[in-house]
């Protein structure tokens, strides 16, 4: 079984950086696709960021040059570093693993708060 633990969420101020956290442990094995998602109040979840096995990068078109999506293959963590945050950032952002065949793991959220 996998297991996704997230941090660095939190409170920042319009223009401000975070930087979050997701670490993988259990029976990880081969990933396929690794990364983030979002959903703010009343909207859809989006994607944010993934990395796919084959280190491919896909942004969410919101993020493009201001985010960066980064991994640590030893660790099974990924790292999601946001730069120039805005208002609209503002959500509850989900770590997804895509283990293929062995199906998909979500984290438990961490909410991102940006004020004006």
């Amino acid at each position: 079984q996998v297991q996704l633990v997230e941090s660095g969420g939190g409170l920042v101020q319009a223009g401000g950086s975070l930087r979050l956290s997701c670490a993988a442990s259990g029976s990880v094995g081969s990933i396929h696709s690794m990364g983030w998602y979002r959903q703010a109040p009343g909207k859809q979840r989006e994607l944010v960021a993934m990395l796919s096995g084959s280190s491919t990068l896909k942004y969410g078109d919101s993020v493009k040059g201001r985010f960066t999506l980064s991994r640590d293959n030893a660790k099974n963590t990924a790292y999601l570093q946001m730069n120039s945050l805005k208002p609209e950032d503002t959500a509850v952002y989900y770590c997804n693993l895509y283990l293929g065949l062995r199906g998909e793991c979500w984290g438990q959220g961490t909410q991102v708060t940006v004020s004006s």
